[in-house]
């Protein structure tokens, strides 16, 4: 029998990725979109989805939407790296989620995942990759956004505690076609266009969005209550990462490693510096002080109960490049 499906975050990276391939299903899909929200990035599944207008923070809005539903994917959160934005954080990832939550659990919903992040997992300080048992060390890097996501995942053992079956999925730094906000993408287009002169003493890890979107779908049948999963592939350093975007995308190599105290400098001297945009967004403290740790991952878990695929980092740069020059999107 077909399930009806309610997706937050839809409009999102991971979220239209993810509604693409639920559209693809027999179930019905129903999203949960602001009256504001862009839906570009749905364009093309758009006559195949019900639009639900509402809002996570909005709590009326969340259970009315919820009524009728079996299964929920909440992949609605803010991702921003800095601390000017603090409160808002707290209001969508913690109390958004908090809200999905709950009115699931009183909608009589089946199940829910709840996409979560790799920040709140933690950092590999020894290089080694961690898994989903390692206790939270991020505090150690003042970084707000982390610590909601963290929080969002308490919840979660929150309501499995009253009865909601909920599975937790981590997803690493998501590359891929269809990331038009140029999240982790903002990398690509930087090196590309010569704005990244240096690169972070860190390491990351990457993942595909078509590897993310259907595990996600896999979690959902298939991920035991409760539990976390990372989804995650190869672990590289940000050296490594510059190569193999310079490399495929034929930018100049990024030859100068940059540590943290002497980005503190530089970025006080750019500070003055009246033409500013010649450099990366990417480059606030906030970011680099995280981007000079390894985030590195141990995705075992992931590949062994939700058959995970495993791909390399340069075959998600390539399809985010290929992707990204076929729009023109890379000027």
């Amino acid at each position: 029998m077909n399930k009806k499906i309610l997706v937050t975050g839809a409009t999102g990276f991971i979220g239209s990725s993810l509604v693409r391939k639920l559209a693809a299903t027999p179930d019905e899909v129903y999203i949960l979109v602001r009256k504001s929200s862009d839906l570009t990035s749905l364009s093309d599944v758009i006559d195949k989805v019900h639009l639900v207008y509402g809002d996570i923070t909005d709590r009326a809005s969340v259970e009315s939407a919820m009524k009728g539903i079996d299964l929920v994917y909440h992949s609605a959160g803010l991702t921003y790296m800095g601390d000017k934005k603090n409160e808002l954080l707290y209001k969508i990832n913690v109390d958004g989620t908090r809200n999905i939550l709950e009115s699931a659990l009183a909608a009589g919903v089946k199940r829910v995942v709840h996409v979560s992040s790799i920040t709140a997992i933690g950092i590999a300080f020894d290089k080694k990759p961690v898994s989903e048992s390692v206790i939270w060390n991020f505090h150690s890097i003042s970084l707000e956004y982390a610590r909601t996501k963290h929080l969002s995942e308490l919840e979660v053992a929150k309501a499995v505690k009253k009865g909601l079956d909920c599975v937790i999925v981590n997803p690493a730094f998501v590359f891929g076609a269809g990331d038009i906000n140029f999240n982790a993408g903002r990398i690509i287009k930087d090196i590309y266009n010569r704005r990244l002169p240096f690169y972070p003493l860190g390491g990351i890890c990457v993942v595909d969005v078509e590897i993310v979107a259907e595990t996600i779908m896999t979690a959902m049948q298939k991920g035991k209550t409760g539990e976390r999963y990372i989804l995650g592939g190869e672990n590289v350093s940000y050296k490594q990462l510059a190569d193999t975007i310079s490399r495929i995308t034929g930018a100049p190599k990024v030859l100068f490693p940059l540590p943290f105290w002497m980005a503190k400098i530089l970025r006080a001297l750019l500070d003055l510096y009246k033409n500013k945009n010649r450099i990366s967004k990417l480059f606030n403290m906030s970011m680099f002080r995280v981007a000079s740790e390894f985030l590195y991952f141990d995705s075992s878990k992931a590949i062994r109960e939700l058959n995970m695929k495993v791909e390399t980092h340069e075959h998600s740069i390539r399809n985010a490049y290929e992707w990204y020059r076929e729009r023109n999107m890379l000027v």
